[in-house]
């Protein structure tokens, strides 16, 4: 055996509350530029650019192709989970979440300076897809690795609460990228929209890149990672040089975490955020549609609740991370997820009501309750139940797979029952059923409040 799969003992890796400050600011900043760049896109995918790239076909057809090249982030995303997330598990955190912030910025970016197809023809929707294929394979691995890095620096009793600012992040894109486009649409007419406005956006988003770029460049690898027992020269032993190690020490750490079956972490981590995605699908993204289209209400109604819940949101997050120290993971799942199904037919009766009231309020308490309070125990939780050693790529193929299976076939299923029973109740039995994949995948998992996360093997 070589001496460099001697794995020579580790001491603690120091890091001062500066460092851990840097730390939870990137990760924030990093999430936030995801969501927002998403959601700039996807609104310009729905207003302008039908228009723009593909103004040669119906104005119905051009909004489907437009869509579509929407879609096909979420394809990337996936590819950027598997080949990031085997990145940052072998050469660190760091390191790729540098990639990744700067694959998603520049792209962003270059968006706002693209010839249209009136320009360059055919040309300009190729270049669209490219770019939009570029930003997704970067995202891919954006919110597990910012997770990831955000829980390993975490001191132990206040990890939830900061891993909760992820998912501040969210809103905090996804507001953002509104509000500009909300000023767009309010100041500039349809033309002036369609020749240059919007680029803006876009444009902006570059002041944001070279700040994330500038600050993830000087921050710290993880102390976790720097720990590991298989991490020799800032790069994880290879599966024969862990071998290796374990025919000469059979009792050693090293061995342990070879010898280790995978699966079943990785399968309740997949229940955990199959649930979550799944009520954020109905309520974030059905409930809209449905409450504008079948119910007839203005539509402003709905996306204000969603605006007003994200905002509450700011202090939900928080306060549910916060719990999920003091009381352990696994209770507060169980409250929020037991809340969500014996609030889902009340909550559908105060949409339907016709009190436009009642349906804000409704909205706003769903989804702080069944999505962003979900989600703020769900990112400690999730990366707790994984070893060191295929962390970050277990927690971004979970976080990918389920959210992607649970948004992508949510809203289809919602509409189809609706629309054979010509009734509400479906989307409350969804989100009862929804809610209940949760529950059962927290009662299956052990309590990780604590867990030591150098450990190579996972929770269970």
């Amino acid at each position: 055996m070589t001496n460099n799969a001697e794995a020579p003992p580790k001491g603690v890796a120091e890091r001062t509350t500066r460092d851990l400050a840097k730390a939870a600011v990137s990760g924030w900043l990093g999430t936030a530029m995801e969501f927002m760049d998403f959601q700039l896109y996807s609104l310009a995918a729905a207003i302008v650019f039908n228009k723009i790239f593909f103004p040669d076909v119906s104005p119905a057809i051009g909004l489907i192709a437009a869509m579509a090249t929407y879609g096909v982030g979420y394809v990337a995303r996936l590819a950027g989970a598997i080949v990031f997330g085997r990145m940052g598990d072998r050469i660190g955190r760091k390191k790729v979440l540098f990639i990744t912030i700067t694959m998603m910025g520049a792209s962003t970016t270059l968006i706002g300076v693209l010839p249209t197809y009136e320009a360059i023809g055919i040309f300009a929707p190729i270049l669209l897809v490219a770019l939009r294929l570029i930003q997704g394979f970067g995202a891919g691995a954006e919110i597990a690795g910012a997770t990831t890095m955000l829980v390993e620096y975490a001191p132990t009793p206040r990890r939830g609460l900061v891993a909760s600012l992820v998912c501040l992040g969210t809103n905090s894109g996804t507001l953002a990228a509104s509000a500009l486009w909300a000023l767009l649409l309010g100041v500039l007419s349809d033309e002036q929209l369609v020749s240059w406005g919007w680029r803006l956006p876009f444009l902006l988003s570059f002041v944001l890149m070279i700040f994330a770029v500038w600050l993830r460049r000087n921050l710290k690898e993880s102390p976790v990672f720097e720990e590991r027992p298989d991490i020799v020269d800032g790069v994880a032993l290879s599966r024969d040089e862990l071998e290796a190690v374990a025919q000469e020490n059979p009792e050693s750490v090293l061995e342990a975490g070879l010898r280790e079956r995978k699966g079943k972490a990785f399968l309740v981590a997949l229940g955990l955020r199959f649930g979550q995605a799944g009520n954020s699908g109905l309520v974030q993204t059905f409930l809209v549609g449905y409450i504008a289209t079948t119910l007839m209400v203005d539509r402003s109604i709905a996306t204000d609740a969603i605006v007003y819940g994200s905002l509450l949101g700011f202090a939900t997050i928080p306060v549910v991370g916060w719990l999920g120290d003091r009381f352990g993971r696994r209770p507060i799942y169980f409250a929020l997820t037991a809340l969500t199904m014996v609030f889902a037919f009340p909550m559908l009766l105060m949409v339907t009501s016709g009190n436009n009231a009642g349906l804000l309020l409704a909205m706003v308490i769903g989804l702080n309750i069944g999505v962003l309070g979900l989600f703020a125990l769900e990112s400690v939780t999730m990366a707790e139940l994984f070893g060191s050693r295929t962390r970050f790529t277990q927690l971004a193929l979970a976080k990918e797979i389920g959210g992607i299976a649970a948004t992508a076939v949510g809203p289809l299923l919602a509409a189809t029952f609706t629309a054979m029973t010509g009734s509400w109740w479906p989307i409350a039995a969804m989100l009862i059923v929804y809610s209940l994949i949760t529950l059962v995948s927290a009662a299956l998992a052990p309590e990780t409040r604590g867990r030591d996360l150098v450990r190579l093997e996972d929770a269970l």
